[in-house]
């Protein structure tokens, strides 16, 4: 039998794969008992050539606009995630855990079985000819990257931006991915209409480190090469500096290189976030720790002793030296939120005004629960959906 057409043409095989255990039912389970119609089951495409040992769990989405709830306390009340699940298979992803909302594991199925929800710029559009719409700010990329390998087969997240752009509505992007480069022509046509500005996460510039913890992503220098071309574009570029991890990129000498690397990018802002541990990915990390690092096993637990958060004071030193090196690169420039807020409607970057906005210690915590309220809402969703 002839192997059916993925999404955009792409060959994919769904034949002689063991079937993950899921909390949908399958396309393949359909019975006249079925509560949903096909259109609205989910459909399994296993990747081929470049994207071999990768799955693609099609959805259609009831939404794809994400709430935030107020309690969170972040300045973006709204976000759009295309994907759940990671192919960048950063071992430390405090997003890990969504996906045991979906029934897989937060180890290899968040980081090869990825969720796409294929009807994700349709609903956009009708989301935003809502009356009801009025046009909030809208983040991207706040709990998995919107340019991660899928995107290159699927082309969601570009399609987001077009629409995002032709209605004028608002947005920022956070993304460790140099794809974000292709849509350069959609961004600037975009941010002709609107405001639009990115945020890339570039932990360190140690090759050595990079390839131990970040496996799926770009290289450092590349990510700082797309953050020089996106502002030399004219479009807004910050850096967060994230995670800082014990014992591995935490130094001194590492985190002023990355400040000044960036700031010679011309990145508008440098933001660094302390590595923090949340129940689940703190087993995960642990655990890949003690194998791939056990020299560092005594370092975390006398840093975390267990804490989901380091210290306040190693989270205001890591702080303190990536600000100094800022200033003395650029000169003394002043951090967007040295400089007064901007007006309640609008936002530098929602990820940057996270951090801005709040002490800057405790802004880990203020995106990670975000994340986790946007997302656990997203997985009842799909549930109520498709049970």
């Amino acid at each position: 039998m002839a192997a059916p057409r993925g999404h955009r043409g792409q060959t994919v095989d769904v034949t002689d794969v063991k079937t993950p255990r899921l909390r949908w039912r399958l396309a393949s389970d359909e019975t006249s008992r079925t509560l949903f119609p096909p259109d609205q089951l989910m459909e399994r495409h296993v990747g081929v050539g470049e994207y071999r040992s990768m799955e693609f769990l099609h959805v259609n989405a009831r939404r794809v606009i994400n709430e935030v709830p107020a309690a969170s306390k972040v300045p973006f009340r709204f976000t759009i995630n295309a994907y759940r699940g990671c192919s960048h298979a950063c071992v430390y992803c405090f997003a890990r855990p969504t996906h045991e909302y979906l029934g897989l594991n937060l180890a290899e199925d968040f980081e090869r079985r990825i969720v796409v929800k294929v009807n994700a710029v349709e609903r956009l559009a009708a989301e935003l000819r809502s009356p009801n719409w009025k046009g909030d700010h809208i983040a991207m990329g706040t709990n998995t990257d919107p340019y991660q390998k899928a995107e290159a087969k699927y082309h969601l997240t570009r399609g987001i931006i077009d629409v995002l752009g032709s209605h004028a509505n608002p947005f920022s992007i956070l993304t460790k991915s140099t794809l974000v480069l292709r849509d350069l022509d959609v961004l600037l046509r975009a941010s002709e209409r609107t405001e639009v500005r990115m945020a890339f996460s570039i932990g360190t510039l140690d090759r050595e480190v990079w390839h131990l913890t970040e496996p799926g992503t770009p290289p450092p220098d590349k990510r700082i090469e797309a953050v020089r071309r996106l502002n030399e574009a004219g479009i807004p570029c910050s850096v967060l500096i994230a995670p800082v991890l014990p014992g591995l990129s935490d130094g001194d000498a590492q985190l002023t290189e990355v400040a000044q690397a960036c700031a010679a990018a011309g990145a508008t802002s440098v933001s660094p976030i302390a590595l923090h541990l949340r129940s689940g990915v703190r087993e995960h990390y642990l655990g890949w720790l003690s194998r791939r690092r056990p020299d560092l096993v005594a370092l975390y637990r006398d840093r975390f002793r267990g804490r989901a958060y380091q210290g306040e004071s190693e989270q205001r030193r890591i702080c303190e030296v990536v600000d100094a090196a800022f200033a003395r690169a650029t000169g003394g420039a002043r951090r967007p939120s040295e400089q007064g807020r901007r007006e309640p409607a609008r936002f530098t970057t929602g990820h940057e005004a996270a951090l801005t906005d709040a002490p800057r210690h405790a802004a880990s915590a203020i995106v990670a629960t975000a994340t986790r309220h946007e997302e656990r809402d997203d997985a009842q969703v799909t549930q109520q959906r498709l049970f």
